[in-house]
């Protein structure tokens, strides 16, 4: 029994006690070296003979998964699967699973910590006075402003919890809810483009598909109210990077803060550097608890599977 480890998270510490199950189910533990998601050759290279994946941001695609001849299943140390052919997955028998929930907290933290960042202008005035300066801000109070949340999962509701705790209004997007769960959340339901027009801040929490690929878009960005702020930890693709980078130079963005990006590493993005955009490395879900919670669930999935157990984070069959 052969198991890869592939998040650049769980390679740093590979004798964390989260993967003793897997030490102990595995006649061999391998582990990414890369210090990065793996490319399509160096995975195809890696999988044959591999029975299980505890997999990062690898993308695998069709040619990967028709290249593992033993692979029963990925287990995704994370919740989105667009790396992933899901359709090849399941021609090829082999099970898909995903960690929802376990790094909920941490991102939604992590967007909660950069809209105060992005109001604030925190970083570059840390910045000046590390390099003598003694600069002063423009910066926005958040209190009594709008606060709209695309997407109104476990992420989702729990950055709305924290924006109504600092005395925000929130209201948030999502088709797939009732209206139940908005009202019980204390939030008011909107459409998107009406979400768009009323806030003063937007947070993306949606997955990407085909149909949310530049869910904010020039259009929608022009919708916004003056001195917006724009936050994305979900996906990259979520944000048309070109249209916010117009949106920022004419004015109409007070800032935008980004975890994730189109491309990754994201030295072709042409908002990192950007004085009004504060940029971190896909960081969302690292933090120490949310690191186990998820290593803990991801594991536990891919010893379910390869027991031929059934496990409710299942994406395919």
């Amino acid at each position: 029994m052969k198991i890869l480890v592939t998040p650049t998270s769980l390679c740093r510490d590979r004798e964390a006690p989260s993967l003793d199950p897997l030490r102990a189910y595995a006649d061999e533990l391998v582990f990414n070296d890369t210090g990065r998601p793996m490319t399509e050759h160096e995975l195809i290279e890696a999988l044959p003979g591999v029975d299980a994946v505890v997999a990062g941001l690898d993308d695998y695609t069709a040619a990967v998964l028709r290249s593992a001849d033993a692979l029963r299943v990925i287990s995704r140390y994370g919740v989105g699967v667009n790396n992933i052919d899901l359709a090849v997955a399941a021609e090829r028998g082999v099970v898909v699973t995903r960690t929802p929930g376990a790094n909920a907290l941490a991102v939604a933290e992590l967007a909660i910590g950069l809209t105060f960042s992005a109001a604030r202008s925190i970083p570059r005035l840390d910045a000046g006075v590390r390099a003598g300066d003694w600069v002063r801000g423009d910066g926005l109070e958040l209190t009594g402003r709008t606060f709209g949340v695309i997407g109104f999962g476990a992420i989702g509701r729990l950055v709305a919890e924290r924006a109504r705790g600092i005395g925000m209004r929130v209201v948030a997007y999502d088709p797939m809810l009732p209206d139940a769960v908005f009202e019980g959340a204390g939030v008011e339901r909107a459409d998107l483009d009406d979400l768009c027009r009323a806030s003063d801040v937007v947070s993306a929490h949606v997955p990407l598909l085909d149909s949310t690929r530049h869910l904010l878009d020039a259009r929608r960005l022009a919708l916004l109210r003056p001195d917006a702020i724009v936050i994305n930890t979900a996906r990259g693709g979520l944000l048309d990077e070109a249209a916010a980078l117009a949106a920022l130079e004419s004015g109409h963005l007070h800032a935008v803060a980004i975890d994730v990006y189109e491309t990754e590493p994201p030295s072709a993005s042409v908002l990192v550097g950007h004085p009004r955009v504060i940029s971190t490395p896909h960081s969302g879900a690292h933090t120490r608890e949310a690191i186990v919670r998820t290593a803990t669930q991801a594991v536990a999935d891919v010893l379910a599977v390869l027991r031929g157990q059934a496990t409710p984070n299942a994406v395919t069959t």
